[in-house]
């Protein structure tokens, strides 16, 4: 009997165990994005805010569905679209069900494609993706699907925000664009020469070109161009190693005008511009940090910089995802029905951890939000540990809430 009731009770405790483990699952997310070659800071930077996101806002505050928890699961893509197809697939292999990216809006139009073909035919295997910084508009206009969502402000929705503040500088008559030739740079490039010409035709615009993304060693002959054609203002999309390139190249070159940039923060850019930059690069952007927008906020990145001392929090947007995506998943009950989840996203209001609203737009799935500009400048709250970041100057609150979008959307 002793030996039955044994039996029994090890049984009973396995089985027990078990149910545990059943129930303790973790959310995997893939983070596909570049972790080497030229652009491997910004996507390394990016892994350790997803990491630390996913610990603090939610794994520490109890996980999601009573306790499971989220794990970043990082896929190298190398800034191919190719590869990125290819960690892709592994990604599903594995059985992971959220996939966030942001570098590149090239690799974000292959993902989104591949993935909308990916869940139409495998209705039991279906993934979302967590478009993090890719803003390309046509992703939230006519390549939408109900499977992206967007939670960074399109290209148009910056620009907007960014000609707002040319149209008001009288001194600004020539401007000059330059911007990596991908869907991306030829988005900003497009919507730079729209907003212009409906807010100020009378800006002449001097120079309007593209530059292979990635391979330029030397941006001398362009930096020579630009101060040669007598632009009072730049206008360019460039991002990581090209930011920096060519940025430091114009200012070597003699130029002394504002800089009106969507990335030229943090990665190495900032420390990069120092005192050089001060007075000249503008960058539009989310998320306030000097001043910080709570007390919450300022202890968040006080301890991501004690996690990371070489880290910055640049992409506030982040934070979003992760909390938007746990409260989806809480109000789904279900981390694994991924249409229940993006219904959960669908015309969500979140109170952002850097002040103001996100609003996860139904029609077209892209996040409606403040957009700031700032100035580049000693803060308190630096980007590189160099003591220069980006100070908030202006806020266009909920911008372009009531745009129009081509999205005509098809819903599982």
């Amino acid at each position: 009997m002793r030996n039955t009731t044994r039996l029994g009770l090890s049984t009973a405790l396995a089985l027990v165990i078990g149910a545990s483990s059943a129930f303790a699952e973790n959310v995997k997310i893939a983070f596909i994005d570049p972790l080497s070659g030229p652009f491997a800071s910004t996507g390394t930077n990016g892994l350790h805010q997803y990491e630390f996101a996913a610990e603090e806002l939610v794994n520490k505050q109890g996980g999601v569905l009573g306790g499971d928890k989220f794990e970043i699961v990082a896929f190298d893509n190398k800034i191919s679209p190719k590869e990125s197809l290819i960690q892709l697939q592994v990604a599903i292999d594995q059985g992971i069900r959220y996939i966030a990216q942001g570098n590149s809006s090239g690799v974000a139009n292959a993902l989104t494609e591949a993935i909308d073909k990916h869940n139409k035919r495998n209705p039991d295997d279906r993934v979302l993706f967590l478009n993090y910084s890719a803003v390309d508009p046509a992703l939230t206009n006519d390549k939408c699907n109900f499977w992206h969502f967007r939670f960074d402000a399109n290209a148009d929705i910056k620009m907007d925000a960014l000609t707002d503040i040319i149209a008001k500088d009288d001194g600004i008559k020539k401007v000059y664009i330059i911007g990596q030739d991908y869907s991306f740079g030829k988005a900003v490039a497009a919507a730079a020469v729209k907003f212009l010409g409906e807010k100020r035709p009378d800006i002449e615009i001097v120079g309007n070109e593209l530059h292979p993304i990635g391979k330029v060693k030397d941006f001398t002959p362009y930096a020579r161009k630009i101060v040669s054609s007598g632009a009072d203002a730049m206008i360019t999309g460039n991002w990581g190693a090209d930011m920096v390139g060519l940025g430091k190249s114009v200012l070597e070159n003699g130029y002394t005008g504002p800089i009106y940039t969507y990335y030229a923060a943090a990665d190495g850019i900032t420390a990069a511009f120092g005192a050089a930059g001060d007075g000249s690069l503008r960058l539009v952007s989310e998320g306030q940090q000097n001043p910080p927008a709570s007390e919450r906020a300022e202890n968040y990145v006080k301890a991501f910089k004690a996690k990371y001392p070489d880290g910055n929090v640049s992409q506030s947007r982040i934070t979003n995802v992760i909390e938007m995506l746990a409260k989806a998943i809480n109000e789904a009950g279900t981390a694994t029905d991924v249409v229940k989840v993006g219904m959960a996203l669908e015309g969500m209001e979140h109170d952002s951890l850097w002040g103001g609203k996100i609003f996860m737009r139904p029609q077209d799935h892209q996040a409606i939000q403040d957009v700031h500009i700032f100035a580049h400048t000693k803060v308190e709250y630096d980007y590189d540990n160099s003591g220069y970041g980006m100070l908030t100057e202006s806020t266009v609150e909920m911008a372009a809430m009531d745009s129009p979008t081509t999205c005509k959307m098809k819903r599982p």
